[in-house]
């Protein structure tokens, strides 16, 4: 019964945590916690990746395991390839998928830095000093 309940949650929040990573920079008042999520999705990927395979994220892995305990056995490499299959019942190519999320990281990262840099600018808060500031 937990698995069940695991399975349904990480299906739930790691397709809304996808959507916020690329679409919470368009947003003021989420931009901040977006840049942070973008930053840890980056952490996962790419110095996690380092020990785990690039793209690694800790958040797939586990609902990967928690799908084996359920019996299934998936054998897509990203998590996008996977919803992707599971919501259109369509097998995308799994490189395209990859490059597209790649892409729409990227834009979203690079959109993020940007938004979030220029509020700063125009609220006037510019103790660089002060870095923790940023996080209230």
């Amino acid at each position: 019964m937990w698995y069940a309940f695991l399975n349904v949650f990480f299906f739930v929040f790691h397709t809304i945590f996808t959507l916020f990573n690329l679409a919470g920079w368009l947003f003021r008042k989420t931009r901040r916690w977006n840049l942070i999520t973008l930053l840890l999705t980056a952490f996962s990927w790419f110095v996690l990746g380092i020990w785990f395979g690039w793209g690694y994220c800790f958040c797939t892995d586990w609902h990967w395991k928690v799908r084996e305990h359920l019996g299934f056995h998936d054998q897509q490499r990203s998590y996008i390839h996977f919803l992707l299959l599971k919501l259109t019942g369509i097998d995308f190519n799994e490189t395209l998928v990859e490059n597209v999320t790649l892409i729409g990281f990227l834009i979203s990262l690079v959109g993020s830095i940007w938004l979030n840099l220029n509020d700063r600018r125009k609220s006037g808060k510019r103790q660089y000093g002060e870095w923790y500031r940023f996080l209230k």
